[in-house]
Parts: structure tokens; sequence; C-alpha cells
């Protein structure tokens, strides 16, 4: 009997996540999307995992481009989170953007980057991780957005300071 793949979401639903918006660049072409089933994988050699749903045009950007930036997304960026989790082409208009090494779009206003080289592909069903070698990032002061139980939320600091409202 296979595992009902609601009762997967829900599961994994209970499991709270950072947010981020991983980018790419192909020739002129920049695109994005949301995304919070990324991990780091090894710290020697040095490999950060997104996973990418093979119908996706990302799939076919991440593939073209070979490259892509994560962006970790700050408490007060749900409107950037909501911007590129919706189908079609990405506006990245009136977003702040710069580049590090390989020329994938890095968000300025992002709590954290992780620039990266593709370096392989595994598969992994509907999706495939695209395992990238980070060449540049940078992690600055803020709280992060999270995800939990399929809305946004706030983290409760355990030092007694208030998360970000």
């Amino acid at each position: 009997m296979a595992f009902d793949p609601k009762l997967q979401r829900q599961i994994m639903g209970c499991f709270a996540t950072g947010v981020t918006v991983v980018t790419t660049r192909y020739g002129d072409h920049i695109t994005g999307m949301t995304a919070n089933a990324i991990m780091s994988l090894s710290l020697k050699p040095p490999r950060i995992v997104v996973s990418v749903d093979k119908l996706s045009h990302m799939h076919e950007s991440l593939l073209q481009g070979k490259c892509f930036a994560i962006n970790v997304l700050r408490a007060d960026q749900e409107s950037t989170s909501r911007q590129f989790a919706m189908p079609g082409p990405k506006d990245f208009s009136g977003l702040p953007l710069t580049v590090a090494e390989t020329g994938a779009p890095v968000l300025v206003e992002a709590l954290a980057f992780v620039d990266c080289r593709l370096v392989e592909i595994l598969s992994g069903g509907d999706h495939d991780m695209f395992l990238g070698e980070p060449v540049v990032g940078e992690a600055r002061d803020g709280e992060p957005l999270i995800f939990y139980g399929g809305g946004y939320t706030q983290l409760a600091l355990s030092n007694g300071q208030e998360g970000i409202p």
C-alpha cells in the first residue's frame, strides 16, 4: 500500500523550516523560486542541496545555468517569499540585487546567502536534488522567516527576547 502523499505533507508540515529564494541565471535570463527543501549536505567537501520539481520551470533553468544562490529570507520578507512561490515568470523589479561569483542573483536584503556552482544532480522521485559547491556566502544579523504547519510564523527566541512581529 502506497503512503498517502497528503499525510506526508501533513507530517512534514510539523517540521519548521526557514524560507529561501533560490535564484539562477543563464545568459540574460534570471529566475527564482521559494524553497524550504534545502539542506547542508556536507562540510568536507562543502555541498548544499536544493530539491526541485522536475516539471517546474526552475528545474530547466538550473540545468541551463549550472549555478544557484540560496537567499535566506528575513522575518519581514514574507511578501518576497509569496512572490517567488507563484508559478510563472518571476518579477525581480524593485528587489535590490547583486551577484557574487557564479552570476546567480543575490538578494541584497536577505538574511544570508550562499552562491553555489552546480556539481551534481541526483534523482529523487518527482524531484531532482541539485548539489551545489558553495563558492562564496554571507550571514547577516536579523531574524529568519519561518514556515510551519502550512503558514508563516515567527521564531520564539530562547533568550527572553520576542520575535519580530
